[in-house]
């Protein structure tokens, strides 16, 4: 029996893996069918090379697409953008199943992308007490109202614990 239950679980393990794996892919897939879709209709038939010559050009709607995010790139960036992107984010938040998926997948993006000066070095920290030292990831400088209280410029340090990695604490030091 306990052969079973230990084929069981790594069955099962093997399952979240394959679904942790293949969610991103599939987003990322689903993502650009529908990109390509949407640049595909909207290029006017006559300026569209794949209508009018004797052989198609293969890769015209990814090129189109790459066009099309740049474009949505530049537009967001400007304040008119900015304004539109805060309602989406607003409304994407009030909205039960999609507020859930919406803010793990800004939560990802953020993370990835090198936004707010982050910094990822490791650090040796003295904490808790004096003579007592810890390793810590230095992530980026705190510039909220703890900064503003102390008026000295503070870097935010995460200091995770023991044997659970992805739960500390987070400090501040001058």
């Amino acid at each position: 029996m306990a052969k079973k239950r230990s084929l069981s679980l790594t069955l099962r393990n093997y399952f979240i893996t394959g679904v942790v794996v293949l969610i991103p892919i599939g987003f990322t897939l689903y993502l650009s069918k529908i990109l390509i879709g949407i640049s595909s209709k909207i290029i006017p038939e006559n300026i569209n090379p794949n209508s009018y010559l004797p052989f198609k050009i293969p890769g015209i709607e990814i090129i189109i697409s790459i066009i099309l995010i740049t474009i949505v790139g530049g537009i967001s960036l400007s304040f008119l953008g900015k304004r539109i992107l805060k309602l989406i984010d607003d409304l994407f938040k009030r909205i039960p199943f999609l507020r859930t998926v919406y803010s793990a997948i800004v939560q990802m993006t953020e993370t990835f992308s090198k936004k707010g000066g982050n910094k990822q070095s490791v650090v040796l920290v003295e904490y808790p007490r004096k003579g007592v030292w810890a390793v810590g990831f230095a992530t980026k400088e705190n510039n909220g109202e703890m900064s503003d209280k102390v008026n000295k410029k503070l870097l935010n340090v995460f200091v995770p614990t023991t044997p659970n990695p992805t739960s500390g604490f987070l400090l501040m030091f001058p």
